[in-house]
């Protein structure tokens, strides 16, 4: 008999209270592929949506490596871009800019980066900003974040303010 529970929407979650570990696990019915279809037409949905406004926001094409400010319909500045690598890729989604730092520092595992430039992140520790330590753009060599030359960072992170829409596509 095949089993109705698919390992890929199986979610683990701790929560800790008062010093006790509460586990809850949940489960979402459907495919990956069901949710891939879906979020795609929501990124189509989104894009065709600002399109049609006069706001600013940011585009990102996985598959390209390649970033694109926008003003409404109109593109107003494009760069290549360093994303996630396979191990540790770049989130697909729509998402906005929640905090901006001139200067930042970045750690995780296994890395511990001082002094990153032009930083704005869209969620959580994922974010674009400078890379000045590779000059492998066009290729995915990220922990996540979309890295952008400093300069284009620069001009990025002036143009861009919070709350600026970011959409992530392959």
């Amino acid at each position: 008999m095949k089993s109705l529970i698919n390992t890929d929407w199986m979610r683990h979650l701790k929560i800790f209270l008062a010093g006790t570990a509460l586990s809850l696990s949940v489960m979402g019915a459907g495919t990956n592929q069901t949710w891939a279809a879906s979020n795609q037409q929501t990124i189509k949905q989104t894009i065709q949506t600002l399109q049609q406004s006069d706001q600013r926001w940011i585009q990102i094409n996985l598959s390209k490596q390649r970033l694109t400010a926008w003003e409404g319909g109109k593109p107003v500045y494009s760069v290549v871009i360093s994303s996630g690598k396979k191990s540790t890729p770049t989130r697909v989604g729509t998402f906005k800019i929640q905090s901006k730092y001139k200067t930042t520092r970045m750690r995780g595992e296994d890395y511990d980066v001082p002094n990153v430039p032009y930083a704005m992140f869209y969620q959580g520790n994922y974010g674009i900003h400078g890379a000045y330590w590779h000059k492998s753009f066009g290729t995915p060599v990220s922990h996540g974040c979309v890295n952008v030359a400093p300069n284009h960072a620069k001009w990025l992170f002036k143009w861009a303010s919070l709350g600026t829409p970011v959409v992530i596509h392959k």
